[in-house]
This record gives C-alpha cells, sequence and structure tokens, in this order.
C-alpha cells in the first residue's frame, strides 16, 4: 500500500459515472484496448477514454453501461488518440479488468465519494 491520502487530496479526484455511448476497436494500441466514448452529464460533457478491457467485455456489452471514471487529470496521448479520463476499474491476475459500476442506474455525473 502506498502512502495514505489526506482528506483535501483525496476530494481533488473527481470520479464520476457516465454511461458509454459508442466504443471502437484501437488497433494502434500496445495492448489491447477499445477507445470509448461516454457522456458524464451537462455539467461535464463527452469525454473519451482507452481502456484495456477487451479480455472480459466486448463492445456490444459495453454500450450503455453506466462506469465510474475519475474526469480531471489531464489529457494523455495514447498512439494517435487522446484519452480525456481514466476508467475504474479493479485490476484481476494477467490485467483482467472488471470495471467500477452503480448498483442501479444513476444520473450521469454523479459525483462518486
Amino acid at each position: 500500500m502506498q502512502k495514505e491520502l489526506s482528506w483535501s487530496e483525496f476530494e481533488k479526484v473527481e470520479m464520476r459515472v457516465g454511461t458509454i455511448l459508442e466504443v471502437a476497436d484501437f488497433p494502434k494500441a500496445h495492448k489491447p484496448a477499445y477507445q470509448i466514448t461516454i457522456d458524464f452529464g451537462a455539467e461535464i460533457g463527452i469525454k473519451k477514454s482507452s481502456a484495456q478491457i477487451t479480455k472480459r467485455y466486448s463492445k456490444e456489452s459495453l454500450l450503455g453501461k453506466q462506469i465510474v471514471a475519475v474526469v480531471n487529470f489531464p489529457k494523455k496521448q495514447i498512439g494517435n488518440f487522446w484519452s480525456e479520463c481514466l476508467v475504474l476499474g479493479a485490476i484481476g491476475a494477467e490485467n483482467d479488468i472488471v470495471l467500477l459500476t452503480s448498483e442501479g442506474t444513476v444520473p450521469n455525473g454523479l459525483r462518486i465519494g
């Protein structure tokens, strides 16, 4: 475990719920990944992300799924693609990622805290 965060440090991380609108293959990624378009509601809008979740999820199974992502990191270039948020998941053996989701449907953009 890494060093403990202060409460003020934790409050700076904006984790929000969003709904996946589009999923595309990302053949230029070094590891198998999808390019995902996510709706975070009126306040934040639409953001894109690259996610290495191809082992557990098909493109079709992701459409309409609500996920949790960090939305206030700086953009990161991955190949020819700009990732605008970090999709969160539990990382298992051999990078088998299980997405963090809400138990029920909630408004897009709802903050996790």
